[in-house]
Formats: C-alpha cells, structure tokens, sequence
C-alpha cells in the first residue's frame, strides 16, 4: 500500500517530478533514487507517484502529414462494406468476417486493397489497416447500423396520445385435461428458435398481453387474449382500457391511438370502433420501433415485473389472470415514480381536464360498433340520406352537393342521431353530427315548408357557387340579374357572344399549318349494276306479297292463286312481280307462267 501522501511530500514529488521533465538522457534513474532515499519510499513507488502528480509539459506529438488519410480507395471499401452487409442475416447477425470479404473481393479482381511499403513495395493492406479505412469513410458496417438520430415526441394532456402493443405472454395453454386447465409457463428451455415444433405449439395455444400506455402520464393497462392478434382482440382491448375499472384513474377515449403496422391494426373491427369514436388512429412507419417506445418499455416492465410472479401462482382461467394483471396495474400506477414528471402514473393522469377526458359509451354499444362499418350513402335532392331505414339531413356537412357520396357511420354518443365522415384541413378523418328528420303522421318530415304559407330555401352548395361565377364569367355581367339579361339578348341574337366574342372556335383550324400532300395512285372500283343484267334489286317474302296482292285486288286470294304463287315462289318473290300478278288477278287469269314484269329498267339495259 503507498504512503499517504501529504503535502510537503506532494510538493517534493512535484520538485523531483520537473527535474525528470528537464533530465538529459540516462540521468532520470539517479533523480528517482535521491527521491527515495528523501522521502523513504521504494523507487517504483516515486515513480509511480510523480507520474500521476506531474503535468505532462512535453509538446504535443505532431500530427502526421498523412493522418486522416488511407490507401483504401473510397471505391474500394464501399465495396467490401457492401461485401459484409449482403452477408448479414435478418436478425443483424453478420455471416461473413471482414477478412473473408477482402479475400472474397481481391480474388474477383474487384478490390487491390494495397499500399506502398517504405522500401517501395506494393503490398496488400492488412485487414486492421481496412478497418481503420473503413471507419474513416464512415462505411464500417457497426457505423452503418447504427440507428438515425431520433425527435423528442410530447403530448399535450392525459388522454392525448395512447399506444398500444401486443406480445405474447410467457405462460401457454395446453389440452384440458380433467381438473387440470391446462396453463402452463413457458420454459426456455423447451421453447426457443432450435426446437420449431415446440415453438410453433406455443404460438397456436400462448395467452397474449396487450398493453396500453397514456403517452404523457405514463399510466400502464394491461389485459391478456387467447388467439394473437386479431382485429378482434384489439378492439376488445380498446373497450377494456377505454371503460373505467371502479374508482380508479386512466380511463376515457382518447384523441388518438399509436400501432405498429400490422393485419390486425388495421382490421375492420378496430378501425370501426376508432371511427365511430372518433379517435384518430396513427399507423407507424415499418422497422421503426422507437416511434412507439414508451410502450415497448411497457412490455418489458409488465413482463419482468408482473409476469415473473405467474410461476409461484396458481392461474387456471384467464379471468384469473387478468383480475391479477388489473391488481399490478393499480399497484404499480399508483405508486412507482416516472422518472420524467417524479410523479406516480396515476397522480400525473388525474390532471386530466373535464373537456380531455371524453366517457366513453357502454360497453355492449362498442362491442356492436366494432362490428357496423361505415357504409356509402348517395345525397339527394333534399339534402338527405337514407341510412338504418331513417332519413339523415347531411345539409350541415360542409360543402356538400346533391350526388355526393358521403360515408355515414352509427354516433356512439346520441342514439338520435348519425356520423358523416369527412376530412379537414390536416388530412385527418373528422365526423359531422347528422340530425335525423321525424315524419308527421301523414307521413311529410318536420320542417317542411308549408305550401302558400311559408318559403325556404337551402343555402347555395359550392356546385351552385361555382355555376354562378361561371356564368358571370362567360357573360362578363357584375350580378346574377345583369347575367339573366345578356343570356335573354344572346338568345335572340342581339347580345354579345360567350366571353364577348373572345372565343373563335375556327381560330385554330385557321392558325393550324396543314402540310401539302401528294396524290396517290389508286385502283379503280368495277361496280355492277344489277338492273344492267335484268337482276331483281329487291325482293318479298311470299306470305307478305300474297296480303299486299290480297289488299290491291279487293279480295281474299283464291285456292288456286295461293297454289300457284307459292309454286312459283315459296319463299320470296321479286319485289316488281307484284304489279304483274295483280293486273293478272285482277282480270281473273292464272296462268302456268306469270306474267314478266315490265316496269323500270336501268339505261342500257335489255
């Protein structure tokens, strides 16, 4: 053990310790030995004291003129860099050593990773010296996975900002058997990534926790499913953290939910509940678990904290399980201290405002809400839509227009009335509170303007707006009264035209440069004239010739005019051979041969 050092002693050292500093070589072994000799202490121990009391006073080493600099081409270490990470597993875990990439890379001819020697040899580069270059470029695979800088996030108030999280829980179930329920802990030992069968089994039967924590409080809920995650689950978990458990805080609906992406975050169910609610939900960016950390810390503490007592209980039910889950979570809210506020979770939550905690409705009503998704709904020439079989009046809805599809949803909070789902400046779903319009026992809404005793009238839709500034436009009128008048002159053709007459609808087929083009050879059509040829151009169905012969002659057709007509033609007949047949029935004959017709004939022909 050294001696105590007091201050006569330390200023001796000090003396000795300048004399070393100021010694030419070989004369700071005798400096260190009249040392000891003085102060009575072993030489090393001298040393050993004046090292630590003694400012060093030399002049710093002088940097290098090539510090800072590398052999390594920039080019070169992107490419054993990109060697290393291509070789890394999903799990970060890197399968391929520094060493082998830079073998891997210089027998492919694509890297040199050389130097020149102080005698002026060219020699490779050792792999310490690569590494050293690698971080240099800031391309060392440790530099590159680091992860980005994050933002500070706060909320403004309890209630503001919840997350939730799910993960499964350590105990499983397994096949009831008799008394035995089947609950089991997980042991590692049976359950890890080199037994998949095992693991597989507990993925199917484990119990899941879900946990929810309020963003600026702090404030833990958790509550335990069977069956992963679903749309379901979650949106149970929703109505369990949302409904208050006795007299005790953190509790209400919250402005906004923050998940992980994911089938079940964004399942009907869940997105149901939410918009009926009217809670924003905030889907985080993939890969990025640090978005939501307040609650995977959440996960940790249940789990170390809650989770590590379920192997000295006797659990057999899940109500069991989450009646302890909700014990822990009063104890652990109530009593242990956020390290950001220094307030327990509980104490910080119950400054939440009477207008930040919104109640939610029962229980059974969110449950049905879960399951009603919004549906589309067609606005009519009232200003209404028909939604639940009831008329809605949607003339409340911000710039809404007859045709408009709307998506209307159940209000939670008023059984008189529904939702219209919209969205505001921010991008972000809001809701418009629709007023369901009662009929009278004659069956006319309430309301109604009264024929011959009152007049009223909706406000202009923005369709109507816009149709108003495009007509003024087109007639360059000051007023809707000044535009009905140029409209009435523009019709009898005395007023201006459409925009004064600024419109030439021929303009550009005048401006337009039309190329000349050459005439084309072509081939001329042979046409065949029928009449030419003595070729009937039309012809009648035989049973309709027989009725117009029938209706010229003044009389039914005769058995034996039928007999020789339909021999002659049993199908059809030339359209001219009626004229023939009826001056030859008109005279009574039938002959073997009709008679030709003889009427129109084409010039030229025979």
């Amino acid at each position: 053990m050294m001696a105590t050092l007091n201050p006569v002693i330390t200023q001796r050292l000090v003396h000795y310790g300048q004399a070393v500093q100021q010694a030419a070589h070989g004369q700071k072994t005798a400096i260190y030995r009249e040392a000891a000799n003085e102060l009575g202490m072993a030489t090393s121990t001298v040393i050993s004291h004046i090292g630590k009391l003694v400012v060093n006073m030399s002049k710093p080493r002088k940097r290098r003129a090539d510090a800072g600099q590398s052999a390594l081409t920039l080019q070169e270490a992107m490419l054993i860099s990109m060697d290393v990470m291509e070789h890394m597993r999903k799990n970060g875990k890197r399968i391929m050593s520094m060493k082998d990439a830079v073998e891997e890379l210089r027998a492919n001819g694509l890297i040199k990773a050389e130097r020149v020697s102080a005698d002026g040899e060219i020699v490779p580069m050792s792999v310490s010296a690569i590494v050293a270059a690698l971080r240099t470029y800031r391309l060392h695979p440790d530099q590159l996975l680091a992860p980005a800088p994050a933002i500070r996030m706060a909320s403004l108030h309890p209630n503001h900002c919840w997350q939730i999280d799910a993960s499964r829980c350590v105990m499983y179930y397994l096949p009831a058997q008799g008394k035995d329920s089947g609950l089991r802990v997980a042991d590692w030992t049976e359950f890890y990534d080199n037994k998949p069968k095992n693991l597989a089994r507990q993925v199917m039967d484990s119990l899941w926790r879900y946990v929810v924590t309020d963003h600026t409080s702090g404030a833990i809920f958790v509550w335990y499913v069977i069956g992963g995650e679903t749309g379901g689950n979650l949106a149970e978990v929703l109505i369990q953290a949302i409904h208050q458990r006795g007299s005790e805080p953190f509790y209400g609906v919250p402005r906004m939910v923050m998940l992980d992406p994911g089938g079940a975050n964004t399942s009907p169910p869940f997105l149901n509940l939410c918009k009926t609610l009217r809670v924003h939900v905030q889907i985080n960016k993939p890969k990025n678990p640090r978005a939501k950390g307040q609650v995977e810390k959440g996960q940790d503490i249940v789990e170390r904290s809650l989770e590590s007592a379920f192997k000295l209980l006797t659990l057999e039910t899940l109500e069991q399980i989450n009646a302890v889950a909700l014990q822990w979570a009063r104890w652990f809210n109530a009593t242990q201290i956020h390290t950001r506020h220094d307030m327990p979770r509980f104490t910080a939550w119950m400054r939440i405002t009477p207008d930040q905690l919104v109640i939610g409705p029962g229980i059974e009503l969110c449950r049905e809400l879960a399951v009603s998704a919004p549906e589309s709904r067609i606005v009519n020439d009232f200003l209404e839509v028909e939604f639940g079989g009831q008329t809605w009046d949607v003339s409340s809805v911000p710039n809404v227009i007859v045709g408009q599809k709307l998506m209307i949803v159940r209000n939670a909070w008023r059984k008189d009335s529904a939702q219209a789902m919209g969205v505001d400046a921010e991008g972000r779903e809001c809701f418009y509170v629709l007023e369901l319009k009662e009929r009278n026992e004659f069956g006319f809404h309430d309301g109604a303007a009264v024929i011959g005793e009152t007049y009223k009238r909706h406000a202009d839709t923005p369709a109507q707006k816009h149709m108003q500034e495009i007509e003024l436009l087109a007639t360059g009128a000051n007023s809707v009264t000044e535009a009905a008048a140029v409209r009435k002159a523009m019709a009898k053709g005395k007023g201006p035209q459409v925009m004064g007459g600024a419109i030439d609808p021929l303009k550009r087929m005048q401006d337009a440069v039309i190329p000349s083009y050459l005439p084309r050879k072509g081939t001329e059509l042979e046409v065949h004239n029928p009449l030419a040829n003595e070729e009937v151009l039309t012809e009648v169905e035989t049973t309709e010739a027989i009725q117009r012969i029938a209706k010229r002659i003044g009389r039914y057709i005769t058995r034996e005019e039928n007999r020789f007509i339909k021999g002659r033609w049993p199908k059809a007949m030339p359209e001219e051979q009626i004229e023939a047949l009826v001056a030859q029935f008109t005279r009574g004959e039938v002959a073997e041969q009709p008679e030709a017709f003889t009427g129109l004939r084409a010039v030229g022909g025979a």
